[in-house]
């Protein structure tokens, strides 16, 4: 793009991958390093990377064609020596982590890449992060954060000494770039040119003439927004928090009401009160979570019921009498506020978990509540308002939750996991337990029958006439005696004595059960089992003693009046007669009318104070790992007026909770405008240009054609193209035409592409062949670099020694546990390899498996053995680890030292593992991680791992030169160590001489 403004020109045509956001924490796909000179351009990519942690370096020319790869295995931000001979990088590429002073296994250093001789030279050599090389002359400058903040060092080649030329101590110094005798760079949101003559900076003043048209205020659509929603007593409208504020909405027909109208404000967590008057909230209009509830019509501003709030609040619930809110919030409290008296009581605190799970009594003196425990069984509660007492309805001994009474007084309904019915393995003998709930139901009173109790027919007498028409008049009296509906006022009576026993469950088959909510005889939940295609909403009728199935619905909600039905189904809602059979939606909600204009300047204040708020409310450490919490909001805060685009929002909160230097600390998202992606079409194969000008297949990669993230569309059956053949022709247009044979095949994937191929650069005697490409190339790499490690070990180790690699610990990287383990079993030994595993949570199933020892054999007539425990590999182990062994890629080596599986090769890992949950409701849709679940050790070392990683008992840190050419000195000293240790080992006792008991 000409430095003056113009059309970009596009260079490279790559693959379309995700996770390609300037704001991810992994950093953009393709993005420039530098330039080697006026006509090439460096950049880093993942396109050929099966890694989110690791891209390479290619160069490509100003005019455009196939990128030349730079003879290094990854590489980030880096550097040419004036006569190119040479290159200042850095290894990893982990600017964009959100993660200040840093000194993990990641930390990055400044090395020197010697084209001719292909060594690396290591010149910071440190702890500290050392990134941004940019070389000039004699010198080599680069960021520190050596002494706390980013500041700008040089070296000097000749005399090797460093040198600090910047002394900020605020704001690091941020994406410096080398000009012909400056260095240009961000501080503070400002930009500054250093002279490298004078070694002084100086700030630049910019005018950027811009209309800023994503930083406006814009008519949205909350409807794509919403995070809470409630129905009005009488089904006739429904309330949505959305966008921040609060809307109701009509069933059928009338106007849609936004009654907060609060850009820079989140309201969220709404409630319909049961007399229909009062719509509750949860705000943060005065920078904290306050409960305020409103008039439903919008006739009056909100009225704020708590103050001085100090942690995160969740959903308030209404009292049947409409005079009170109930709600759990961080701090392990269950509260309710008596909204007229405005006096907030406390329930009761719990000390392992949150309390979200609680409901009120139809009288409103009890409430039920779920007491969670982390290492017994969660227990059903119930809390007497006038007493203040708390009695449990459950034992210890199984898991209940969701408690609900039913409206007559007589039951306590609640879910629990009761039923054990495991299943059993197919790759050995071991077991798991799903589908292990039902409902349960307790009478609150000793008197009340079970509503499953035994029954015996009786045959009925017909009654003489003129008793019959006694018995009418006398109902007809005590129908006029009794009060109205209104009028009643039931006494819910709860006799505490022997209440565990009096338990009786709903004659519904195991699964997992949600929500339950009675209705007169018929209690209305939601079902999801195994193997099942969805969540599917049930009624059970307490008479008849039958399920039925109403629909495949997730959430639902009652109205107050019990005659409406409000569904959310695929991001549409309806409200419905109260079903009784299946559910036929005919008319959806109309929420074409929720619009707002946005102000996003306030909301993105907003939602950089409501991060720096849940950072501060859920963050493991309260203090905050020694910050002044306060202070770093403000450091940041002024930052936040200048924000033009959603991106920059995410930076700058990324900045401010990356003061807390921690891994999982993490922000993504939001109402971005994103260009549309359009998928390219990839061959699994690598292409270089010809000098006929036709493109020649370098490598066909490997697949399984079988499956499909690992099909390899040339070597698909009916597909005749070799390595060596030409590409001469795509859909009939000539390749030898093409600067770049990947611009003809975007927009491709998946789609039937004609290729015409030789194996000569010539369209004589030609072939055409038809391809499906695919999107994402990534698998197949994989596969191929696990098949040849593979090969490497079994050819390394006569076929003595398995291999596994764990690419990450969540579900891809158990099943590749569990398709390399079991049919490795027999071998002697096994080289496991954590590099690269990007983390999850399943490393102690995995350790588990490996840490078995044996205890005896078992034969049978005619068969080998077996061990016991199975499925064991008996003979030595070796783990495999780097710097991009991450999170549960950490815990994994962690565990395997601990407990003395076998010795650790390779490089100190990443030293992450503080862990996260899912997200909570950002106004625009972004998402904060929070690190909440710290590790320490178990013999009183303190908290581990984190921020420093795991380190090897054998270094070993591949020589780059070398792993781009193949050669994997890690892989090779953990073969070297493995067949050393196997010099030990003892085969299994045979099977021994039959016993001869005829004596």
């Amino acid at each position: 793009m000409p430095a003056q403004g113009g059309i970009p020109e596009r260079l490279t045509y790559t693959a379309t991958i995700g996770r390609d956001d300037i704001s991810d924490r992994m950093g953009p796909n393709n993005i420039v390093m530098c330039w080697k000179d006026n006509d090439s351009i460096v950049y880093r990519s993942r396109k050929k990377s099966f890694n989110s942690f690791k891209g390479q370096l290619f160069i490509v020319s100003t005019h455009g064609g196939l990128s030349e790869e730079i003879p290094l295995p990854c590489g980030g931000f880096c550097s040419y020596s004036p006569d190119k001979t040479k290159l200042a990088y850095n290894r990893v590429f982990r600017e964009f982590r959100t993660w200040k002073y840093y000194k993990g296994g990641m930390a990055d250093d400044v090395w020197i890449y010697d084209f001719k001789t292909k060594k690396v030279e290591n010149i910071t050599n440190n702890d500290f992060q050392n990134i941004f090389p940019m070389w000039h002359e004699d010198f080599i400058y680069f960021l520190s954060d050596r002494d706390r903040t980013m500041n700008l060092f040089s070296y000097n080649i000749k005399t090797e000494e460093i040198k600090k030329l910047t002394d900020y101590t605020k704001y690091d110094m941020k994406f410096p770039s080398l000009g012909n005798n400056s260095i240009i760079y961000e501080n503070g949101g400002y930009i500054y040119n250093f002279d490298l003559t004078t070694q002084k900076p100086e700030k630049i003043k910019i005018q950027i003439a811009n209309d800023f048209v994503n930083g406006r205020s814009e008519m949205k659509d909350a409807s794509k927004y919403i995070n809470s929603w409630a129905v009005s007593p009488d089904g006739k409208r429904a309330v949505f928090g959305a966008r921040g504020d609060v809307y109701t909405v009509p069933a059928k027909s009338g106007i849609t009401k936004n009654l907060t109208e609060s850009s820079g404000v989140h309201d969220r967590n709404v409630e319909w009160s049961p007399n229909g008057k009062y719509i509750s909230f949860i705000s943060d209009v005065t920078d904290e979570d306050e409960i305020y509830i409103i008039k439903q019509d919008g006739s009056e501003p909100p009225v704020q019921l708590t103050e001085n709030s100090t942690t995160y609040k969740y959903n308030p619930v209404w009292s049947p009498d409409s005079k009170k809110l109930l709600w759990g919030d961080k701090e392990l409290y269950l509260k309710y506020i008596d909204i007229d008296a405005k006096k907030v009581i406390i329930v009761d605190k719990a000390t392992d978990w949150e309390m979200r799970d609680y409901s009120w009594s139809s009288d409103n003196k009890w409430i039920a509540y779920t007491l969670p425990k982390n290492r017994e069984s969660s227990q059903i509660m119930i809390y007497n308002l006038d007493s203040k007492e708390i009695n449990p309805v459950t034992d210890e001994w199984y898991d209940s939750g969701s408690p609900v009474f039913s409206k007559d007084g007589k039951y306590l309904f609640y879910t629990s996991q009761r039923d054990f019915n495991p299943i059993y393995s197919n790759t050995e003998w071991n077991h798991a337990y799903r589908d292990m709930s039902k409902i349960y139901l307790t009478t609150l009173q000793k008197s009340t029958p079970s509503p499953f109790e035994p029954e015996n027919d009786e045959v009925t007498v017909k009654e003489e006439k003129e008793e019959v028409e006694e018995n009418k008049k006398n109902e007809e009296k005590e129908k006029k005696d009794k009060k109205p509906d209104k009028e009643k006022e039931l006494t819910v009576k709860i006799d505490f004595d022997g209440i565990v026993d009096r338990t009786v469950v709903l004659p519904i088959s195991a699964a997992n059960y949600f929500n339950p909510n009675p209705v007169e005889e018929n209690i209305y939940y939601t079902k999801f089992a195994a193997g099942d295609k969805g969540t599917s909403l049930k009624m059970f009728n307490l008479k008849d003693k039958k399920e039925t199935d109403l629909g495949n619905y997730r959430s639902f909600i009652i109205s107050a009046d019990e005659k409406k039905m409000f569904l959310s189904a695929n991001g549409k809602y309806a409200i419905i007669d109260l079903p009784k059979s299946k559910i036929d939606i005919k008319d959806y909600l109309n929420l074409d009318n929720m619009k707002i204009w946005v102000d996003l300047k306030a909301e993105w204040q907003q939602i950089y104070n409501e991060a720096w708020r849940q950072m501060r409310d859920f963050f493991y450490a309260p203090n905050m790992h020694g910050l002044n919490w306060e202070e770093i909001h403000d450091k940041y805060a002024p930052l936040v007026q200048y924000v033009n685009d959603r991106n920059d929002l995410n930076y700058i909160i990324g900045e401010m909770i990356g003061e807390l230097s921690i891994g999982h600390a993490y922000v993504s998202g939001g109402d971005k405008h994103n260009p549309k992606r359009i998928q390219m079409g990839l061959l699994g194969a690598e292409l270089s240009k010809d000098k006929s000008g036709y493109y020649r297949i370098k490598k066909i990669l490997k697949g399984e054609n079988w499956t499909k993230n690992t099909r390899s569309p040339l070597t698909e059956i009916g597909v005749d193209i070799n390595k060596g053949d030409y590409i001469i022709a795509i859909n009939g247009k000539p390749t030898n035409r093409m600067t770049d044979i990947y611009a003809s095949l975007i927009n491709t994937a998946g789609k039937q592409v004609e290729l015409t191929v030789n194996d000569k650069p010539s369209d004589k005697d030609s072939k055409k062949v038809i391809v499906v490409p695919v999107a994402d190339e990534s698998d197949l790499y994989y596969f191929n670099w696990v098949q040849n490690n593979i090969k490497k070990v079994n050819e390394a180790t006569n076929g003595q020694v398995g291999y596994i690699h764990i690419p990450n610990m969540s579900v891809g990287g158990l099943n590749e546990f569990v398709k390399y383990y079991y049919p490795q079993i027999n071998k002697k030994a096994l080289i496991i390899d954590d590099r690269g595993n990007g983390g999850g949570n399943v490393s102690p199933m995995i350790i588990e498996r490996l840490n078995r020892e044996l205890v005896y054999l078992r034969m049978s007539r005619n068969t080998s053995l077996n061990t016991q425990p199975g499925a064991m590999v008996v003979g030595p182990k070796v783990l495999l680890i780097d710097m991009y062994s991450a999170s549960d890629g950490d815990l994994f080596p962690y565990q395997f030292k601990k407990l003395g599986i076998g010795k650790i090769i390779g490089m100190r890992t990443w030293g992450g593992v503080v862990g996260i949950r899912g997200g909570l409701p950002i106004i625009d849709g972004g998402t904060l991680r929070r690190p909440e679940f710290a590790t320490y050790g178990a013999d009183g070392e303190g908290w581990i791992i984190e921020g420093y990683g795991v380190d090897p008992d054998i270094v070993i840190d591949n020589d780059p030169a070398k792993e781009y050419a193949g050669e994997d000195e890690q892989l090779n000293k953990a073969i070297e160590v493995i067949l050393e240790e196997l010099k030990s080992w003892k085969p299994l006792p045979e099977i021994p001489e039959f016993p001869d008991k005829s004596k």
